[in-house]
C-alpha cells in the first residue's frame, strides 16, 4: 500500500510540475513549415486541400486565393486551442514551395507544455507536408521555424 501511495504522490508531482512549466510558456505561438516540390501550384492545390481538410479540425475560410492562399480559423467551439493556418503556394524555378504558418494559442499549461515539449508546434503541418510529397512520390525536406 505505500508504494502505491508513493507512486501516486510522484505521478502528482509530475503533473503538478508540468502545469507549472506548461503556465509559464507563452500562451501564443507561431510555427512554419515548408516543403519544395517539383509540381506547380496548380497540381499541389488539391492535394493540400484535401489533406489539410482531412486534420479533423473545425475550421472556417477565412481567405481564398486559389491555388495561391487560403486563410483558415479555429472554430470558436473549440477551447482549449486556435489560431489560423495560412497556407501559401509559391511557383518556383523546379516547381513550386507550399508553406504552412500557424499562428496559434493553446489555453491549457499542462497541453501548452505537451503541445511545446513532447509534440511539438509543428507535429500537424509536418505530418500533412510529408502526406503530400508522399502523394507525389517526393521525398518531404521541410524547414521553417
Amino acid at each position: 500500500m505505500k508504494w502505491v501511495l508513493i507512486g501516486i504522490a510522484g505521478l502528482a508531482a509530475i503533473i503538478a510540475l508540468v502545469a507549472i512549466i506548461g503556465a509559464t510558456l507563452p500562451r501564443n505561438h507561431v510555427a512554419t513549415r515548408s516543403l519544395a516540390l517539383r509540381r506547380s501550384p496548380e497540381e499541389v492545390w488539391p492535394v493540400i486541400m484535401q489533406a489539410t481538410a482531412a486534420s479533423g479540425v473545425p475550421v472556417d475560410v477565412v481567405e481564398s486565393d486559389p491555388p495561391r492562399r487560403q486563410v483558415t480559423r479555429v472554430k470558436d467551439t473549440e477551447k482549449m486551442f486556435g489560431g489560423t493556418w495560412t497556407i501559401t503556394l509559391t511557383p518556383s524555378s523546379t516547381g513550386s514551395t507550399l508553406k504552412i504558418t500557424e499562428d496559434g494559442w493553446v489555453g491549457n499549461p499542462i497541453f501548452r507544455f505537451v503541445s511545446r515539449y513532447v509534440m511539438g508546434h509543428h507535429a500537424t503541418m509536418d505530418g500533412i507536408l510529408k502526406d503530400v510529397a508522399k502523394k507525389f512520390g517526393e521525398q518531404p525536406e521541410l524547414s521553417g521555424t
